[in-house]
């Protein structure tokens, strides 16, 4: 029996999670540099920005059933885990070589294409590579330690910056690095978990139970209201830019561009809060069951992005930022935990990558959504709109899913 490198968390999820801790230093040196990058030096709308995100993401989301499928058939995980982190690897510093927004849109869709590829193989090594009592642990360690990446990035991004004086088109370059440690790191370390191959297997929704489609169905009803966390950022840009609240630290030491500092800075504490409670999360839910901590995630979003649509001071954006990581920690790694328990053991990689896909062909249409809202309507409307939808989403799973759904009481 191979030993535990920490209690329930064996040498795969172990690497698996120093793989997306380094990815995510990459990806989230880029990610709020873009929304900025788009609207002011590519003077793109923010129409455009929703297209670009939702492209992106949808694009991953539509794949990752396909790659969920072609693991669970063929037996292999790794090998789509490794093209999908070198595809998006390679996609990185293409940024870098922008004039248009239309450059943009291909460096972002060969990137999140290779999320798509790589996302439902990993979550189902994951799961194939843990016990099953340690599920809901398993996915938490693996999305506190991508998230602990995602609070290092955007530092980086910062640090860097500044030091190049916002040249943007350099940090682009610089985000390779890290992309290209979790490659390597990947390459050498991580094995299959040896499947039978299913050569016949086809794939048929019907295969699935009720439950599980019930539990899509609401995620779709919740996707539709979640869009790309871009507009958080650039809501966060518009709230500071209006009413202030910039320490005077900041404005002395980056100028004219400190508003794009704090902004960074508050999606980082996002991101603190995001790494510290997905662990604790995964493990509540292993104790008390996935869907009571998932409702109280969705509640959380709720009030969140209730709160977006009606701040209008800067300290607010830090708390709502804050509190916005534990939604995240309390759904994410708790999802793929959920939808594992409720799926036959040759059918996880299938099931992933169907519930990636279900909300990801809506973050085309929610991104759309918001960038409409926001240009026609005003820059509080996607967030009262995405308030409403999680709120309808939690009335569904309290009335339509079963209290006790951990993988312990199954």
């Amino acid at each position: 029996m191979e030993k535990d490198i920490i209690k329930g968390i064996k040498k795969n999820v172990f690497v698996l999670g120093l793989v997306s801790f380094f990815t995510d230093i990459s990806s989230e040196m880029l990610y709020p540099l873009i929304p900025i990058f788009l609207t002011t030096v590519l003077a793109a709308p923010m129409s455009i920005v929703g297209i670009i995100e939702g492209i992106a993401e949808s694009t991953a989301s539509i794949l990752k059933v396909v790659s969920g499928y072609l693991s669970d058939r063929s037996g292999e995980r790794k090998k789509y885990v490794l093209y999908g982190y070198g595809l998006s690897t390679i996609a990185k510093p293409l940024l870098a070589f922008a004039a248009t927004w239309h450059f943009v849109l291909t460096a972002r869709f060969f990137d999140r294409f290779g999320k798509g590829l790589r996302s439902s193989a990993r979550d189902a090594l994951i799961a194939d590579s843990t016990e099953v009592k340690y599920r809901g642990k398993a996915f938490g360690f693996h999305q506190g330690l991508d998230t602990l990446g995602a609070v290092i990035g955007p530092l980086f991004a910062l640090l860097f910056w500044y030091l190049l004086d916002g040249n943007y088109q350099l940090i682009f370059l610089i985000a390779f690095i890290p992309a290209l440690i979790s490659f390597i790191l990947l390459f050498l370390f991580v094995s299959d978990k040896k499947a039978e191959k299913k050569e016949g297997m086809k794939f048929k929704l019907s295969d699935f139970s009720r439950e599980f489609k019930i539990f899509l169905l609401i995620t779709l009803i919740f996707a539709l209201g979640n869009s790309s966390n871009v507009f958080l950022l650039l809501r966060a840009k518009n709230i500071f830019e209006i009413s202030g609240g910039i320490p005077s630290m900041i404005t002395s030491v980056f100028g004219p561009m400190a508003v794009t500092a704090i902004v960074i800075l508050t999606y980082v504490a996002y991101n603190i809060t995001y790494s510290l409670a997905s662990m604790p999360a995964g493990t509540l839910s292993d104790k008390i069951g996935r869907r009571n901590v998932m409702v109280g995630g969705f509640l959380i979003f709720s009030l969140v992005y209730l709160g977006f649509a009606l701040a209008n001071q800067g300290y607010q954006v830090w708390i709502l930022f804050a509190v916005y990581g534990f939604y995240m920690a309390m759904t994410e790694g708790v999802s793929k935990a959920f939808v594992v328990d409720m799926v036959p053991p040759e059918k996880k990689g299938t099931a992933i990558g169907l519930y990636y896909t279900a909300t990801g062909l809506l973050a085309l249409a929610s991104s759309i959504i918001a960038g409409f809202l926001w240009d026609k309507i005003g820059v509080s409307a996607p967030f009262l709109f995405g308030s409403a939808a999680a709120l309808v989403a939690v009335v569904m799973m309290l009335a339509l899913l079963p209290k006790h759904n951990s993988a312990n009481n199954h």
